[in-house]
């Protein structure tokens, strides 16, 4: 049994086709497929059951893959080793990012981050919640920018800011002449919200729980992007909640339509969140002191409850 044949076995168990894993590997269809009947023979098992297209683990099979990724990850730990003795941070880095935060918080830090760290080869995917949670399981992540708590097995959270709930309300709007606006005040009935997917979205719904008025039979109005939704809102269709820092970019005509919330500000908690093997730590480490360094300056709140992007429970209240 060789570390290559593991891989070979956790390309085509991704991929469930030999032509397509081989080629993920860079090698040829035969080369594959003879090393991973090779180990079969070794073990007397079958990890693949060939006659089901496309392929399939068998039951063995599916151990096999869930010991192997634990293999390989351990035997990439020694080049991990190697590097943060030397001092050495560079090497390709696989990032996921939740929608709603990439668009603003990466034009914030990547530049620094580039210059700062030119040896690191970012590679950088727009994804949900769920598929980063899928992704970092299955190693094809290092690590992700998610909002949290997620509190899940074998995933490490390292927070890296908390981003104030703001509500954006159009002139036509009940609560438009609001200096402050409480969580109590909030009607799900005309609140505009993402499509399904989103974390924010199911912030938004948990933060509406915590108040008196959500009920699950009403009418929903959804879009896939916040500038949608602040357009729909302009219309008269009701009003919706942004994440801070995209205030930020908003036009100037507009930004009379953002109000804050009473303390405790609601909020979600932003974290860089990877496997508790900590491969790269070296470079999660960079990262993080980087976003940490842009993000202080731009986000300065006294007092906010952090809203849980999985239930309708608050996590905590923080001074700080």
């Amino acid at each position: 049994m060789t570390i290559t044949q593991l891989h070979y076995v956790l390309a085509v168990a991704e991929h469930k086709n030999f032509t397509k894993a081989a080629q993920k590997v860079f090698v040829t269809q035969p080369t594959l497929s003879m090393q991973i009947q090779k180990l079969e023979e070794e073990l007397d098992v079958l990890i693949f059951d060939r006659s089901k297209k496309p392929i399939q683990l068998t039951e063995t099979g599916q151990k096999i893959v869930h010991q192997a990724r634990n293999i390989v990850n351990e035997s990439d730990r020694i080049q991990d080793i190697v590097d943060q003795q030397k001092g050495f941070i560079g090497g390709i880095f696989r990032l996921g990012v939740i929608p709603t935060v990439m668009p603003t918080l990466l034009p914030m830090f990547i530049n620094n981050f580039i210059k700062k760290y030119p040896k690191v080869k970012l590679k950088i995917e727009e994804l949900s919640t769920q598929a980063i949670i899928e992704r970092l399981r299955e190693g094809h992540l290092d690590a992700a920018i998610a909002a949290t708590p997620l509190e899940l097995d074998g995933i490490k959270e390292n927070v890296l800011y908390y981003e104030p709930f703001t509500a954006y309300v159009p002139p036509s709007h009940r609560l438009n002449k609001v200096s402050k606006i409480g969580v109590e005040e909030l009607d799900i009935d005309d609140i505009l919200l993402l499509e399904d997917g989103h974390c924010f979205k199911d912030g938004v719904i948990n933060l509406c729980k915590a108040s008196r008025n959500y009920d699950d039979d009403h009418f929903q109005l959804e879009s896939g992007s916040f500038e949608t939704l602040i357009k729909l809102a302009n219309e008269g269709l009701g009003m919706t909640l942004l994440p801070y820092l995209h205030t930020l970019d908003i036009k100037d005509s507009e930004k009379k339509n953002i109000k804050m919330f009473k303390d405790p500000i609601p909020a979600r908690e932003i974290s860089l969140i990877y496997n508790r093997s900590e491969l790269k730590m070296q470079i999660i480490e960079a990262l993080r002191s980087t976003i940490a360094g842009v993000v202080k300056g731009a986000i300065a709140f006294q007092n906010v409850k952090i809203i849980s992007p999985m239930n309708n429970t608050t996590k905590k209240e923080l001074q700080f």
